[in-house]
């Protein structure tokens, strides 16, 4: 209980308790410091209650349906498979409530003390965090920023009636008629083939030349076909111009090569990016924390801010927007704080996309390799060629793996398919680990399984591979 306006002392507060900063909160804890952690929403912060995991909740279930509806090939027919959204709700919400209640667990067990509430600065040593009960201050030795982001809204479509954030999209009560998609980026093609799996006719509407822009062309290639192939209207090269709604749909008016045209659907989803959490009432402004022009906070290689004893991690500083990648950085500044010789190394960030086919992809591709001037070498395995994937029902797809063409080490890795998401993580560890494709090659892989592929995409850079031949 704070009496008058006294501050009450801490050692660290982790503003934010995402991915990031409820990983920081424990791990600071962990170090021996006394640990605040403020949020003003759930404990697992977007990620877990707004994004990755309940879209996977619901990819998963779309998935299990396409999967019983297209099972005659193995032999399996059922008739009357039907979808009750509200029970796939139900299941989602379970699914995210198990979550959120395990990380207040973790942080409750690991002795750091919860707010819930928003959080102002009040000077460079200072916060105050408040809610409709409370406003304690807090005087800390040092803080980590974890606000992460917010869906971008796009002036011509502002959110709100048939206008949908992603956020909005995976809240939706029933299952959409037809749904309108304003960027086709990895929200936009995860959430848009959910919905397809479960009936819904989708329109993609994408700035770029192809869907999933940050993704090497030959993988998205495969989940484009996929898209068509399940009655997919992509428009690439377009810009959307201004979206009318009713009480039943809305209409989009939209330009590709010049030529206006218009399509109308029960919903428009607008998935263009996220917006760093870094204006409103947070007050760094008021200590002076140094800024980009894009509202990101600048960081050096442990996290640290232009305030010294003030970190900032995740969707707020420049890089990727990933999870993993605020769970890492989390880690290195309470690791920081405590003394530590901790710094970010960004060797390898996988990134995933859970399209069907699963897209993933870490370190070098090799337009970027041979960009550097490495020369390389290239193994490329089809799953065609593998006896799991072919169990699965799941021939589509292929590994890429890129090494140095003189050394072995291996550079990067690109896999579309099925499992993608998990096969990419041996990749990653060849890289951080320095192995070579020999590394791989050597390592007995189990039998019949997916991660062979990895072991046979190495095989065919050195130029014996057993299960394809050399031409």
């Amino acid at each position: 209980m704070v009496v008058g306006d006294a501050s009450l002392e801490i050692d660290t507060v982790v503003i934010g308790a995402g991915p990031g900063g409820y990983v920081a909160a424990i791990r600071a804890a962990q170090l021996g410091q006394s640990v605040l952690i403020v949020d003003k929403s759930e404990w697992g912060g977007v990620c877990l209650n707004r994004g990755c995991i309940p879209s996977k909740a619901l990819i998963s279930a779309a998935h299990q349906y396409e999967t019983v509806q297209n099972a005659s090939s193995m032999g399996i027919t059922m008739e009357n498979v039907k979808v009750d959204y509200s029970k796939v709700q139900e299941f989602k919400r379970g699914v995210v409530s198990k979550l959120t209640g395990g990380v207040a667990g973790l942080l409750k067990g690991n002795k750091v003390q919860m707010f819930k509430g928003e959080a102002m600065f009040i000077n460079e040593n200072e916060v105050r965090v408040f809610n409709d009960q409370e406003a304690p201050r807090y005087k800390f030795k040092n803080c980590i920023i974890a606000t992460g982001s917010r869906p971008i809204e796009l002036k011509p479509f502002p959110y709100g009636g048939r206008i949908l954030s992603s956020t909005e999209a995976l809240e939706l009560p029933e299952i959409p008629k037809s749904l309108i998609v304003i960027g086709g980026g990895y929200i936009g093609a995860e959430l848009s083939q959910m919905f397809s799996k479960f009936g819904t006719k989708v329109t993609i509407i994408e700035g770029a030349d192809m869907v999933l822009p940050g993704f090497d062309k030959d993988l998205t290639q495969l989940v484009s076909k996929n898209m068509k192939k399940h009655g997919f209207e992509i428009f690439t090269k377009a810009q959307a111009q201004s979206a009318t709604q009713t009480d039943k749909d809305v209409t989009v008016k939209f330009t590709v090569d010049g030529k206006e045209q218009e399509v109308t659907a029960d919903y428009l989803l607008v998935t263009v990016g996220r917006r760093p959490n870094t204006d409103g009432e947070l007050g760094l402004d008021m200590i002076g924390v140094k800024m980009t022009d894009r509202g990101l906070i600048e960081v050096d290689h442990q996290g640290r801010t232009s305030v010294p004893h003030i970190f900032a991690i995740g969707d707020i500083v420049p890089g990727l927007a990933l999870a993993h990648k605020a769970s890492y950085e989390g880690k290195v500044a309470a690791e920081a704080i405590a003394g530590m010789p901790s710094v970010v190394d960004y060797k390898c960030i996988p990134a995933v996309c859970f399209t069907d086919p699963e897209c993933s992809s870490v370190g070098y591709n090799e337009t970027e390799a041979k960009e550097k001037g490495i020369n390389v070498k290239v193994g490329k395995f089809a799953y065609a060629g593998n006896g799991r994937a072919l169990s699965l029902n799941g021939a589509e797809g292929f590994v890429k793996i890129v090494a140095d063409a003189e050394t072995g080490l291996v550079l990067g890795g690109q896999i579309v398919g099925i499992e993608a998401s998990n096969l990419i993580s041996e990749v990653a560890l060849a890289i951080e680990n320095a192995l070579t494709l020999e590394d791989i090659a050597l390592t007995i892989h189990a039998h019949p399984t997916l991660g062979e592929l990895v072991m046979e995409a190495a095989e065919v850079a050195l130029g014996h591979p057993i299960h394809s031949i050399v031409r």
